[in-house]
């Protein structure tokens, strides 16, 4: 049976661009702004500048660095990301979103163990962070670990209960486990959520084929067109 086994990884940067007093130096702060403005019209270069800057001012300013790894992790550097991220979180081990991203970086990079120790530290800060349980069952699953990474998608429910990436992507580990019934309720789910969700309708008839189901399995694959 075929199957889409490959999880978007879901890059939240809600948080990403956002000023938290920690400079009294105003040079300081006013190079963050113009760098968050950068970012505003999509200039990650003069970002990435004005961050730099930044923390040339003022070396323990730890949202900057944060702001540059965001820049870096949007431009796929993510080796520059990582190293920004762990300076943020040595200057504020507090800090959710800097674990969380951090471990969106490790995960581009396929280093999975490390993204989930990110992602498990962000959840501990912060309990109720529905995307940190949903990046760790992206990276369950890239483990092939399906137990864990459904358990995860079902806590993202729980908190976000109309996310339909979230069913589709429990779908998908009910489906690695072979728990074909789960698997079609979740990706009906999605589509329910999500009419036009073309992954939900392809996989869900990839059940509906190993159930047999030949009418219903072609009916969805003609969706996906």
């Amino acid at each position: 049976m075929k199957k889409i086994i490959i999880l978007s990884i879901f890059f939240v940067l809600i948080y990403a661009f956002v000023i938290w007093v920690q400079t009294t130096d105003e040079k300081a702060e006013a190079a963050l702004r113009k760098g968050i403005n950068a970012v505003k019209n999509n200039d990650l270069s003069t970002a990435i500048i004005n961050f730099t800057k930044a923390i040339e001012i003022d070396p323990k300013y730890a949202i900057a660095y944060y702001n540059r790894g965001i820049a870096y992790n949007s431009l796929k550097k993510y080796p520059e990301a990582l190293a920004d991220y762990t300076k943020a979180i040595e200057l504020d081990p507090k800090n959710v979103n800097a674990f969380y991203n951090r471990g969106v970086a490790y995960n581009a990079l396929k280093k999975y163990e490390e993204a989930l120790a990110d992602y498990t530290k962000a959840i501990e800060l912060d309990p109720k962070y529905a995307r940190a349980f949903y990046n760790r069952g992206v990276a369950y699953n890239a483990l092939k670990k399906y137990e864990e990474s459904l358990a995860n998608f079902t806590i993202v429910i729980e908190l976000e209960p109309k996310y339909a990436k979230a069913y589709y992507n429990r779908g998908v580990a009910y489906s690695n486990l072979k728990k074909y019934a789960e698997s079609l309720a979740d990706y009906t789910k999605a589509i329910e959520l999500d009419p036009k969700y073309a992954d939900a309708y392809y996989n869900r008839g990839e059940v509906y084929k190993a159930l047999g189901k030949t009418k219903e399995a072609y009916a969805d694959f003609a969706k996906t067109k």
